[in-house]
């Protein structure tokens, strides 16, 4: 195996649909054991997840990790809050950004990484309806472009 090898748990699609990515942050997350091995099995779900800070802390809401199984009593809230694991200097980075106006942290995916549990975190500033319209013309007109040059290229 790599010595940085990556596997993704799970992606939030929908974010980079929603909003424009200024910039990335990669953070860890504090978990209970029960919560880790759920996370392993790929039960978790970004979709509706988003950060926020909170005395100098970034915290995690709506990420759904679903109940271990054989977890028993040790298992926790599926919608708990979570704290992330960034140094100060991102915090205080990440403050500056969340006061501006428009500015939303979201998480965009997780994975392990080394075998702990890591989240990509993005600093995004939401999209309006017409921004969402193009970008699904340029998707729908690069793919045209895509299928003529593979159909000329084959005849």
């Amino acid at each position: 195996m790599a010595k940085d090898s990556i596997k993704v748990i799970a992606n939030n699609k929908k974010a980079r649909h929603d909003y424009f990515i200024e910039e990335t942050y990669e953070a860890g997350i504090s978990l209970s054991g029960t919560e880790v091995k759920s996370i392993r099995q790929g039960r978790v779900n970004l979709k509706e997840s988003y950060a926020s800070i909170k005395n100098a802390e970034v915290q995690v809401h709506q990420m759904h990790i679903s109940p271990y199984e054989q977890g028993n009593i040790n298992n926790k809230d599926p919608l708990r809050v979570r704290k992330l694991l960034l140094h100060k200097s991102e915090i205080r980075k990440l403050i500056g950004y969340t006061q501006q106006q428009g500015y939303a942290l979201i998480p965009l995916r997780l994975y392990l990484k080394r075998g702990l549990v890591k989240m990509e975190l993005a600093v995004a500033k939401g999209k309006k309806l017409y921004d969402k319209r193009e970008d699904l013309a340029k998707k729908d007109a690069q793919r045209a472009m895509e299928r003529a040059f593979k159909d000329r290229n084959q005849s």
